[in-house]
């Protein structure tokens, strides 16, 4: 009789403490947490690229004739104006030609001074007739050839002078000396590539960029140019020109943007970075710190509107970004889902919402 009280006293206490129990964790108060309410939203993938700052217009200057060069006075980063002699070559062999020239128009000038005078005396010699007309078209021959030979001469003299005046390169334009192709002492080609000017004013960022970026590239992109050295120092650009073909070498294509308004910071040879949206179509982000895992699958805790209570949604990530992710399905416009405290969290259990400001997608 005493054991059964006792067996019944004992069960009294054990229901009398899981009842207790549970009307602790019934009364347990709604863990706050911190969630964001998603909807679609444009949200493209930002791309990145760096590049240089180089002059819109830019001019190779060369040489009518090959030669040595003798001297080049200019280097990189040198500034010009128009006019200025940028690079000379030896000058021997074109004195050499001019002084041979000089020569032939001398001796061309003295034998026409010589035909001349004698086709006037055959001439009034015609006229009396003491000699024939044969005789003197001999003499108006010889004239005219002598006139043909002082007029050649006089053209290789002309040329002569014109290739020595050839020796010294004058730059076309003011500007900045941005390449140079030969060191004094080399042979250089007929119009080989000697010095490069980049003329003042408009100014380009170039990048190289991959083929499929350029296939997924919107048509008129909104672009902004970063300095490299100095984040400060912004502008915005818009695509000028793209290569016809891929560099043989790394399949990439030479897209020049034109800087509007360029700040003077942004001078020739700087680097630049410029950044893009490649794609506007509207889509679902939540920040990556949402991001649990349920049978092996992305998931996201989504709040209940009703009673406030958690339960694991699962989704399918598109892509991540820098600190997002995009959502491709799963998730609706209007639900709630935790970004804070979510792996202390468990099914069914219910929350404070701190924020449920709108996300990353929004």
């Amino acid at each position: 009789m005493k054991a059964s009280l006792l067996a019944g006293a004992v069960a009294a206490l054990v229901l009398a403490a899981c009842s207790g129990e549970k009307k602790a964790e019934e009364e347990k108060p709604p863990r706050p947490v911190q969630a964001v309410t998603v909807k679609h939203a444009p949200a493209g993938q930002r791309l990145t690229l760096t590049g240089t700052i180089q002059a819109q217009e830019q001019i190779n200057e060369a040489f009518r004739i090959g030669g040595k060069l003798a001297t080049r006075p200019v280097g990189l980063g040198s500034e010009v104006k128009a006019g200025d002699i940028i690079a000379t070559l030896d000058t021997a062999d074109a004195e050499s030609q001019l002084k041979s020239a000089q020569a032939d128009v001398a001796s061309a000038q003295s034998s026409l001074q010589t035909a001349q005078a004698n086709e006037q005396r055959q001439k009034a010699l015609l006229q009396k007739g003491v000699i024939t007309q044969a005789q003197y078209d001999d003499a108006n021959n010889q004239l005219q050839a002598a006139q043909s030979q002082a007029d050649s001469s006089q053209a290789r003299l002309k040329s002569a002078n014109d290739t020595l005046s050839y020796t010294k390169l004058q730059s076309d334009a003011s500007g900045r000396v941005t390449a140079t192709g030969a060191e004094v002492g080399e042979v250089v080609g007929v119009g080989q590539m000697v010095i490069r000017i980049a003329k003042g004013g408009a100014r380009d960022a170039v990048f190289n960029v991959p083929a499929k970026l350029l296939r997924t590239a919107p048509k008129n992109p909104d672009i902004t140019l970063t300095l490299g050295d100095d984040s400060s120092v912004v502008a915005k650009g818009t695509v000028r020109e793209v290569g016809p073909q891929a560099d043989a070498s790394t399949g990439t294509y030479t897209v020049k943007i034109a800087i509007i308004d360029p700040p003077q910071a942004m001078s020739l040879g700087a680097s630049v970075i410029g950044s893009m949206t490649l794609d506007t179509t509207p889509v679902i982000q939540v920040p990556g710190s949402a991001l649990m895992e349920t049978n092996g699958k992305p998931a996201v805790w989504v709040v209940s509107p009703t009673d406030g209570a958690v339960a694991l949604q699962p989704i399918e990530v598109e892509r991540h970004d820098a600190d997002t992710m995009v959502v491709s399905s799963g998730l609706k416009d209007g639900d709630v889902v935790v970004t804070a405290g979510v792996q202390t969290l468990v099914p069914g259990q219910k929350v404070r919402l701190l924020s449920a400001e709108a996300g990353a997608g929004s």
